[in-house]
């Protein structure tokens, strides 16, 4: 595949375009370009706290993503990865406030994050189901269980009986309890860092996805299951088994995101925890295409324009949807970029000119 086509340099062009545009945007806000670029390189990079959040939050976007490519390899789209994520963080708090006290880390961590997926997996599954064995169309229903699944959060953390820390006062927040100690997910070790392991976690998930994507028969199954159902099926592939099963896992993997995010501090489960990251990790994937090197890329890149950006509104005096303009516009231009890519392999492969990679990445669907 030619340099040009690579998700990872699409997005580095895609966001320098977008940065120019950004920068004239913070002109007509009464910045200018170099105390902008300035505010948002310290916010994204200048000081080990800034780049330790930024970390953590790509590793909840790289997770969600990463769910999201299997599915989508397979012909499923999951956008309900924001309920996913909110199943996750219910059952890491139901266990990591629960446990005893003094449970080590070695066996609290591990009950926690596992439950976590398992909430994800179980959260998934119906709508995993409805699709494998109903045909019901599982954008619709994963898109509805995410607000099933913000409801729930909001329910759990109000209610006493359920996870509500104890009330105190007038002024005791709607939140659980923190978890123990040994639930908690331990540092990196960093000087002046938040960051966590998390980012290991989901490196070897993302790592773990692209073997099985690219370098296994079950990924081979996966997608001739995405590009020809009925063919598959003819093959002897158990269609509905696999949907449900790849679904089901995707949905594993962001509800693994949300017992992530409740393991960080605070170390509580409480009302928009989430922060939009099941749609952000959707965004991610789709970006991608496919390809676990442009996965990281694009999971760091918006990762750290969050940081950035709110640097850059409090240092620069810059509106903090300056920020989500220059992000839209990422997404615009990748999108399009895509497309063309796209395009151009399509006429390179039908006027027999294209290279052989170029065919092969059409054909085992290494662009999707």
């Amino acid at each position: 595949m030619r340099l040009t086509y690579h998700p990872a340099f699409t997005a580095l062009a895609s966001t320098a375009a977008a940065a120019v545009i950004g920068l004239v945007l913070c002109a007509v806000a009464g910045a200018s370009p170099a105390t902008a670029v300035s505010a948002l390189a310290e916010g994204m990079f200048g000081t080990p706290y800034a780049i330790g959040k930024s970390v953590n939050t790509a590793a909840v976007l790289l997770l969600v993503a990463a769910g999201f490519v299997l599915a989508y390899r397979a012909g499923l789209v999951n956008v309900g990865g924001e309920g996913q994520i909110c199943a996750g963080g219910i059952a890491a708090a139901a266990i990591g406030t629960t446990l005893p006290t003094g449970t080590p880390a070695a066996l609290a961590l591990p009950l926690v994050l596992a439950g976590a997926a398992a909430a994800g997996f179980g959260w998934a599954a119906i709508a995993a189901a409805l699709r494998a064995w109903l045909g019901t169309s599982e954008i619709i229903t994963t898109l509805l269980l995410n607000f099933v699944g913000i409801a729930l959060v909001t329910l759990m953390v109000h209610e006493p009986f359920l996870l509500r820390q104890p009330v105190t006062s007038s002024e005791t927040l709607p939140q659980s309890s923190a978890l123990i100690d040994g639930a908690r997910l331990p540092l990196l070790g960093l000087t002046g860092s938040p960051a966590t392991i998390a980012v290991v976690i989901a490196l070897i998930a993302v790592i773990a996805v692209g073997v099985l994507l690219r370098h296994t028969a079950s990924g081979i199954r996966l997608s001739a299951l995405g590009h020809a159902p009925e063919a598959a099926a003819r093959l002897g592939i158990p269609v509905a088994r696999t949907r449900f099963l790849t679904l089901s896992g995707a949905g594993g993997f962001a509800g693994l995101a949300g017992g992530l995010l409740v393991a960080t501090a605070p170390f509580i489960l409480a009302e928009g925890f989430t922060s939009g990251y099941g749609f952000s990790g959707l965004v991610v994937g789709l970006l991608a295409r496919g390809s676990m090197l442009g996965l990281v890329a694009v999971g760091l890149l918006l990762a750290f324009l969050v940081s950035g950006g709110i640097n850059l509104q409090l240092v620069a005096g810059v509106p903090a949807t300056t920020v989500s303009i220059v992000e839209s516009l990422i997404i615009l231009f990748i999108a399009a970029t895509a497309g063309w890519a796209t395009r151009r392999r399509l006429a390179r492969t039908r006027d027999g000119a294209g290279p052989a990679s170029d065919r092969a990445a059409e054909l085992t669907g290494a662009g999707r």
